[in-house]
């Protein structure tokens, strides 16, 4: 078998306590999973279980104060700052809200050229192509490129997020809740690109999300977070269909199902 692509060992994050006897809280509690090559891993769970916390310290937006994060064999949270910037490119984050992780100055060409500007990769030559490319890649019509967020939806928003993600040709994306505050009518086809592009290019992803029903149509493997630790996990499907912990049987029967039909891919699993 193939290293995993994401290793996440023992984690442990924590935050300053106010107002409390102790001087900390613990956000996750000594976690660990894997993400391989294709593979979607979604880490689900309800507001505090201590998912965004998981997600920043992957991205080492966060130092975890304990526990072991590797990307492709490399131990991120001994890594300088200087080390962390290159590595960087190999793991891309896709946030909740597709707005505000887009500068509202910028056009949609620039927000998407500025990861190959900032890495030292741009070719006036051959970037204007490559930006085109991206815009293909997520099924959003070139001339979206002259445009700035607030002309477009916030589909369009998210996919323009998802292209600028790609643009650094990672090998791991991390999802917060990336479709959570899209419209209903749009959130089906966002999920079913990431599952095209996970075909297409070989991606981990690593997805974070609330929502089972939602689950069962885009990963491979479920890990159910309650307080801080891990309560069940294995395949999507048992996950979703029997579910063997009382927290994950509370979480499938708060969330109403989405109109999201399984593709062929998703009945393989």
């Amino acid at each position: 078998m193939t290293a995993p692509v994401l290793e996440v060992r023992d984690l442990v994050v924590r935050y300053p306590a106010r107002g409390r006897r102790t001087p900390q809280v613990t956000a996750v509690d000594g976690i660990s999973f894997t993400v391989a090559a294709g593979e979607t891993l979604a880490l689900v769970g309800e507001s505090g279980s201590g998912k965004s916390s998981t997600a920043a310290a992957v991205l080492m937006l966060r130092k975890p104060e304990g526990g072991s994060v590797r990307f492709e064999g490399r131990e991120l949270t001994t890594v300088d700052e200087r080390g962390l910037r290159a590595l960087r490119r190999g793991f891309q984050p896709v946030f909740q809200d597709p707005y505000g992780s887009l500068s509202p100055r910028k056009t949609v060409f620039d927000a998407i050229a500025e990861p190959l500007r900032v890495q030292g990769r741009w070719d006036p030559e051959t970037g204007r192509a490559r930006v085109a490319e991206l815009l293909d890649l997520v099924h959003l019509d070139r001339s979206v490129a002259r445009k700035r967020p607030s002309e477009l939806s916030g589909g369009q928003c998210q996919r323009v997020g998802i292209a600028r993600a790609l643009a650094s040709e990672p090998k791991l994306l991390v999802l917060d809740e990336p479709v959570t505050a899209l419209d209903p009518s749009v959130r089906a086809g966002v999920v079913n690109l990431f599952t095209e592009l996970q075909d297409e290019l070989g991606l981990a992803q690593l997805f974070i999300c609330h929502d089972l029903a939602l689950v069962r149509h885009v990963a491979h493997r479920v890990a159910v977070l309650h307080r801080g630790r891990i309560v069940e996990s294995g395949p999507a499907r048992r996950v979703c269909d029997a579910p063997t912990h009382d927290h994950t049987r509370e979480l499938l029967s708060a969330v109403p199902d989405h109109p999201l039909p399984p593709s062929n891919r998703m009945e393989a699993r």
